[in-house]
């Protein structure tokens, strides 16, 4: 075929076609490595080359879920509110009835069990009207005691647990769930970059079918298709994230593509947020099993201990007397766990899924009010300092599947 009057062959035609389907497939191949594998494949060793594992594999972003949990709070969650709002919004009233509804006949097993297992005689010995007594005192006592206790949670919330290492343990324990994050808030981005490698490729590719006609060189294809697979993943991005506020030309407004979706991406990703990371086990565990555990049972302790005295009432003497210095441990261990026990083990679905969506209806309201450089900053801040990895495996793919054309077609 004759352009620009010089004979060009078909395989030379075929460039531009062929980086379509190279932009196409590199840029599938990139969004598939991000994610996949989950764990690390291959043979770990104790060095990388410019980032890259050596003999292995592991997606970028599963591999980096702590970190990006850790960014995640910095640049999201930190700006949606505080863990003391968080926490109201799981209603410290309906939380303390949910408690008393679910846990009296625990808690009466749990006094007998604390005061046998600290003195193994001493319940045995007392008679049966004493202990009567006692766990009538408690069935009166347990309702105020125990918003007392989630009302002095939430006063003390923010000493009792830290959010960003709560987020950063549970992303890390969890990296799927990292994945889930950016697969569902990013689907149509993600669709978007792997679409647009097909028309950026084949625009781009008439580059290096120009230089093959003028110098046709080995080399000139591969490095062409390698150009290729790097802008193309490079300006899916910036037609992503840019322009962050809207421009007006003409009749058009232009703004980057997740920036359009504010609304929609805020629901999606409240939702992940509220009902699997924000959410009240999660919170507890943190909670009760966190550096700062002891200070929860602590405040939990201190908060009940005048209401078990109270409750333990005309069998105060006679327990006092048989257990000795035993008597601070039972009313410690009782106050502790009383409520301790009775919140990790909260498995109402319909009470832990109504508190989840109180939480969802918070964030989503704040997120969409973000202003748009903000909100872009909740997804792209947790992987810009990585991205030009996607970047670079595309321009990669892109040399390799340069060769394979330079072997089928020229």
């Amino acid at each position: 075929m004759t352009v620009f009057g010089t004979e060009v062959g078909t395989g030379t035609l075929l460039i531009p076609v062929f980086a379509g389907v190279i932009g196409y497939v590199t840029n599938w191949l990139a969004i598939k490595m991000m994610f996949k594998p989950v764990t690390f494949t291959g043979w770990k060793m104790p060095f990388t080359v410019f980032g890259f594992p050596v003999f292995g594999w592991q997606g970028i972003i599963p591999s980096k879920a702590a970190k990006m949990g850790s960014i995640a709070v910095d640049t999201g969650l930190a700006k949606l509110g505080t863990m003391s709002e968080f926490y109201r919004e799981l209603d410290p009233e309906e939380l303390a009835a949910q408690i008393v509804k679910t846990s009296r006949n625990e808690i009466h097993a749990m006094i007998d069990e604390i005061i046998a297992r600290e003195y193994p005689d001493l319940w045995a010995q007392l008679p049966l009207v004493v202990k009567q007594g006692v766990h009538s005192r408690i069935e009166d006592e347990l309702p105020a005691a125990v918003r007392r206790v989630t009302d002095e949670m939430g006063e003390h919330i923010d000493r009792l647990l830290d959010l960003k290492l709560m987020v950063i343990r549970h992303m890390e324990a969890n990296p799927r769930l990292m994945n889930k994050i950016f697969l569902e808030v990013g689907a149509k981005e993600f669709r978007f970059i792997i679409r647009s490698g097909a028309v950026f490729g084949f625009v781009l590719g008439v580059v290096p079918m120009l230089a093959w006609h003028v110098a046709p060189q080995w080399w000139t294809v591969p490095v062409g298709a390698a150009l290729v697979g790097y802008l193309t993943n490079w300006l899916a991005l910036k037609v992503i994230f840019t322009p962050i506020e809207p421009v007006r030309i003409g009749p058009f407004r232009l703004q980057g593509l997740f920036l359009r979706r504010q609304h929609e991406v805020s629901e999606v990703y409240s939702g992940i947020i509220a009902h699997e990371v924000l959410t009240m086990r999660n919170i507890a565990a943190a909670m009760f099993h966190g550096p700062d555990g002891d200070r929860t049972y602590r405040l939990i302790s201190d908060t009940l201990r005048p209401i078990v005295d109270r409750t333990v009432g005309m069998a105060r003497p006679v327990v006092r007397a048989a257990a000795g210095s035993h008597y601070e441990a039972i009313q410690r261990n009782i106050a502790a766990g009383t409520v301790g026990h009775t919140v990790e083990s909260l498995t109402d679905e319909e009470f832990v899924k109504g508190r989840a969506e109180k939480l969802h209806r918070l964030l989503a309201t704040r997120m969409r009010e973000l202003p748009p450089r903000e909100f872009a900053d909740m997804l792209r801040s947790a992987f810009r300092e990585d991205e030009w990895q996607l970047i670079v495996v595309g321009a990669a793919l892109g040399f390799l599947a340069g060769l394979v054309q330079m072997a089928t077609t020229l």
